[in-house]
């Protein structure tokens, strides 16, 4: 009678035991852990990174002259000359800048309104 209490008592043991041998004697064991961790950083981390980085990939190749563009600055201005690397860039009547492309925020398409705070009555 007390045998059996005893070998359920032991079977119940053992095999929690072998997970646990399982996890701690496997190489792998510990990585079964961290795997969800890493998938979840590539999701939230790694790839909105990518496909930002590839926008404004885009966005860079497509400028032309005439587009009005901010920089990371803040300077607004227009694209009087494109280059390999670099623009040239109107910020006022008759003073032109060289700009190093990646430094540019946001391109905004030619003839593209300004939004107007103030309303004619």
């Amino acid at each position: 009678m007390f045998t059996d209490a005893y070998a359920q008592t032991a079977g119940a043991a053992g095999a929690a035991g072998g997970i646990q041998g399982f996890m701690q004697n496997s190489p792998f064991g510990s990585l079964i852990f961290f795997l969800p961790l890493i998938v979840l950083f590539y999701f939230l981390i790694f790839r909105p990174q990518q496909q930002r980085a590839k926008q404004h990939q885009t966005m860079i190749g497509g400028l032309k002259r005439g587009d009005m563009i901010v920089l990371s600055s803040g300077i607004v201005g227009k694209v009087v000359r494109v280059e390999e690397k670099e623009i040239g860039l109107e910020i006022a009547t008759g003073v032109t800048v060289k700009v190093v492309k990646a430094m540019i925020a946001d391109v905004r398409a030619r003839g593209e309104p300004a939004a107007a705070n103030d309303s004619k009555a």
